[in-house]
């Protein structure tokens, strides 16, 4: 029995206790707000039939990517995308991979799809399914050419530091992921995160990888200009799987 022929567990916000409250989790995000931007709304309707996973979708045994995407690909998983600008100019780039974005905040998503229409790509599909129950899931073990987390939510308070996504857990379950040679290109602005990346991914067995130059490719965005403007230095690691 394949991973995807088993009953998949209840996602994110959809477990419930046995006197049916919700359960409470410790998630690498927060909710934000839902409202679009007339922009936004224009994109979403123009695009989120063609491009958006709806999140039940992912629970069909019978679910397969190429299905998503309508070919056969490298496939490329984004965690946090926020609204789009790393993605639309890689994935315009690469026209040989498909990218999987997973984004939680639907504006975000609405403003990547119009982004991603503006560069002339089509393909990129968003999907707002936990990105953490979706790898290990959904996603098939040795499988991805890449996967990128740029700029993760820092949760730079002591008392939320368990929230942040590079931990050992998630870490392990995502260099299964990964091809063997397949790379995980990660960055931060939070140089206490920074260090933290390196710890945990220096220890998981199936990486090796460090520290590096700045990825040519990955475009300067507007949340990065904003942290380089508050004085914060930008780390970029890159992390190859092995055997």
């Amino acid at each position: 029995m394949t991973d995807r022929d088993r009953v998949l567990p209840a996602r994110p916000h959809h477990k419930l206790t046995e006197d049916g409250r919700r359960v409470r989790e410790v998630l690498s995000y927060s909710r934000r707000g839902a409202r679009f931007t007339p922009r936004q709304a224009a994109a979403w309707a123009a695009h989120h039939e063609a491009w958006f996973v709806p999140e039940d979708a992912v629970d069909d045994p019978g679910f397969r990517w190429s299905s998503v995407f309508g070919r056969e690909a490298p496939l490329v998983v984004e965690i946090g995308p926020g609204v789009g600008e790393a993605t639309a100019a890689l994935a315009a780039a690469r026209p040989e991979v498909d990218v999987l974005a997973l984004e939680v905040w639907r504006p975000g998503v609405a403003e990547g799809m119009g982004r991603v229409a503006e560069a002339g790509a089509t393909n990129v599909r968003f999907c707002s399914v936990d990105a953490v129950w979706l790898l290990e899931h959904v996603v098939e073990p040795d499988s991805l050419a890449e996967l990128w987390t740029f700029f993760p939510d820092p949760w730079h308070k002591a008392r939320h530091h368990k929230r942040r996504l590079v931990a050992p857990p998630f870490a392990a379950v995502a260099a299964r992921r990964l091809r063997p040679g397949a790379v995980w290109r990660l960055a931060t602005d939070w140089a206490a995160y920074a260090e933290q990346m390196v710890e945990v991914l220096d220890a998981e067995p199936l990486l090796e990888g460090g520290i590096v130059e700045r990825w040519a490719e990955r475009p300067v965005t507007k949340f990065e200009r904003k942290g380089l403007a508050a004085g914060r230095t930008v780390t970029d690691l890159t992390y190859r799987r092995t055997g």
